[in-house]
């Protein structure tokens, strides 16, 4: 599409080498920068530079933007960690902060980096979805805090009554019987100047936080994360984004702290660049939406991150809303998704609208990276036309392609991976292989075999891809990316099915609102109702026949599929609170409706596509 842009990227020209084993090593040939030693460097920096710009701000009970400064976050960042220090808190006694994101929770997530203290931004679905708060318990034994920390009351009081024993307790509404809980103000009343000693002795390699992998499939590991690490990516995406070292960004963003890419990656980009975070508490959700939209028309970002859900829910928005659409795109730099690969109509909705809006494009971007490695290995540039591409390493990056089950692991050097995993050295262990490489994983294959420099296109996850019973691979990321095109906006999300069977089939949750709106509705549809909806079962089964038409190796083509009647559940783990869907749970937890999928006389419910 036309449209001049108005910035481009640093240079990713990358050399590649194959080597006798086959794996293909790509090596940036741009130095990385140098960085500061530790993220609350750039907290001193600005709170010198520009005192009274905005640092954060989120919405107060009256629903009013309330903001804090450079100038005011240090003060108080430096009373909180001279109260800290009371608490004989270290690495083997860290802090865990069970809620969400919110002006206290990142204050005082600075203040224990301001000291070396580690803490650990733990899902608030650990506390409030779940039942028996088994993973809250396995975080709680693994790392064994010294202080817990949550803001506002509500389930946080019987999640801390049942697992926390022993640990200062820390918040604003909390009461929790028979055990005294600090407030920040109690914290602040101490002498800044108690903070400084301990300040001093940090350094790059000193543990900022420890952030949890999903424990999907499995217990949570906690992820070592340094100031190093940290810091060395946020100088990555100096190279990806430019106009940060002149430009401090505005971010409106809901993506979870306790995830690498909100935690990490956004609030990293704000902070070393004296931007300015607007904390939405909206989500991509048929609930949540309403409140992100209601940000967006106050606050026009200059750089936007979201899931592909949450950009496919905007399209749709932008699209009946010029005035919202040109608002939004009115200093727009770039879009840059992540989490999952989004679809090519949403990307070209996206491209269509920013044309309106602006005459030009506005690039939507793109990479790959993992708690792991704090988190960006590679990235695309703004001449990537198309979805599904990840681009080339950044800086300091150093990428092995691994041949692994038919297809190429992505591996990485470099000062932004991890040194392991706490407390457990035989996960660390397993995590790298002989060259000290980490492993990903995660499947990539090249855009043109014959120049490795053009890029990275993702190719799944190696431990999600499976066999039919006749020995054919079923490459399941690739596979759900055509489907969910074949689907938009109908589909929510698919799951993929077929380990040993004869052929492939699918789970389909459905999109709410999108199938509302097909069947001429206003508000979004109950998903058992629509389960049973015919014109919906007859329009998903001519897409999936037409989808089939298309891709008709047996590897490729779904021959039956359920419209599922419940939505993916958060406390069972189908779903993280960033809305990415795993698989082998939904699999798991939904194996009697995968067996109807396969049985030689179907039920009713499961969809006939040949």
């Amino acid at each position: 599409m036309g449209g001049e842009l108005d910035w481009q990227p640093g240079d990713f020209s990358t050399d590649a080498v194959w080597r006798e084993d086959g794996s293909l090593l790509l090596t940036p040939r741009c130095a990385l920068a140098p960085s500061p030693a530790r993220l609350t460097d750039t907290l001193l920096h600005w709170a010198a530079a520009a005192p009274d710009r905005t640092m954060v701000a989120q919405r107060d009970a009256r629903g009013e933007w309330r903001h804090v400064s450079y100038g005011e976050a240090l003060a108080r960042v430096r009373r909180l960690a001279a109260g800290l220090t009371r608490l004989e808190l270290s690495a083997e006694r860290p802090l865990l902060i069970l809620s969400g994101n919110g002006i206290e929770h990142l204050l005082l997530g600075l203040a224990a980096m301001y000291i070396g203290v580690p803490f650990c931004p733990v899902s608030p679905a650990y506390s409030q979805a779940s039942s028996d708060l088994g993973k809250l318990r396995e975080v709680v034994e693994l790392l064994t805090p010294g202080a817990v920390a949550a803001f506002g009351a509500g389930p946080f009081v019987r999640a801390i009554g049942r697992t926390v024993s022993d640990a200062v307790l820390i918040g604003d509404v909390l009461e929790i019987p028979g055990r005294t809980v600090r407030s920040p103000e109690d914290l602040q009343a101490a002498d800044p100047a108690l903070a400084e000693p301990a300040h001093a002795r940090t350094g790059p390699d000193t543990i900022a936080k420890f952030l949890l992998t999903s424990g999907s499939t499995g217990s949570p590991k906690a992820v070592v994360t340094t100031h190093r690490m940290l810091c060395t990516n946020q100088i990555m995406l100096h190279h990806a984004f430019p106009f940060l070292k002149t430009e401090p960004p505005v971010l409106i963003d809901w993506l979870p702290w306790n995830h690498v890419f909100g935690g990490n990656h956004n609030v990293g980009l704000s902070l070393l660049n004296g931007g300015s975070l607007y904390i939405d508490e909206g989500r991509p959700t048929p609930a949540g939406f309403e409140t992100t939209l209601r940000n967006l028309r106050e606050i026009a970002p200059t750089l936007y991150f979201n899931v592909p859900s949450g950009f496919e829910m905007l399209a749709r928005h932008l699209q009946h809303d010029p005035a919202l659409r040109d608002f939004f795109y009115s200093r727009l730099r770039a879009c840059f998704y992540a989490g999952a690969g989004l679809s090519q109509p949403a990307w070209d909705a996206l491209e269509s609208l920013s044309l309106a809006a602006r005459g030009r494009r506005v690039p939507i971007l793109s990479g790959l990276g993992v708690t792991e490695t704090s988190p960006s290995i590679t990235f695309t540039t703004p001449d990537a036309n198309q979805a599904g591409i990840i681009g080339l390493p950044g800086p300091g990056n150093l990428v092995k392609l691994t041949p692994v089950a038919g297809k190429l692991e992505m591996r990485v050097k470099g000062p932004n991976v991890m040194p392991g995993y706490w407390r457990q050295p035989d996960l660390t262990a397993k995590a790298f292989d002989e060259e000290g490489f980490y492993r990903l994983g995660d499947a990539v294959r090249l855009i043109d075999p014959e120049h490795p420099q053009k890029g990275l296109i993702f190719d799944g996850r190696i431990a999600e891809d499976f066999k039919l019973a006749t020995g054919t691979w079923v490459s399941v990321g690739p596979l759900r990316a055509s489907l969910l095109a074949a689907l938009s906006p109908l589909a929510y999300d698919v799951v993929i099915a077929g380990l040993n069977r004869d052929f492939v089939g699918l789970l389909i949750f459905p999109h709410l609102l999108a199938c509302a709106a097909f069947l001429g509705r206003t508000q979004a549809a109950d998903a058992a109702a629509l389960a049973v909806d015919p014109r919906l079962i007859r329009e998903l089964t001519e897409r999936l026949k037409a989808h089939a038409k298309a891709h008709p190796a047996s590897s490729t083509r779904v021959e039956r599929a359920v419209l599922l009647a419940t939505p993916p559940l958060l406390d069972r783990g189908e779903i993280t609170d960033k809305g990415s869907i795993n698989q082998r749970a939904v699999l798991k937890l939904r194996a009697p409706l995968v067996e109807d999928l396969f049985q030689d006389e179907p039920p009713p419910h499961v969809i006939l596509v040949r």
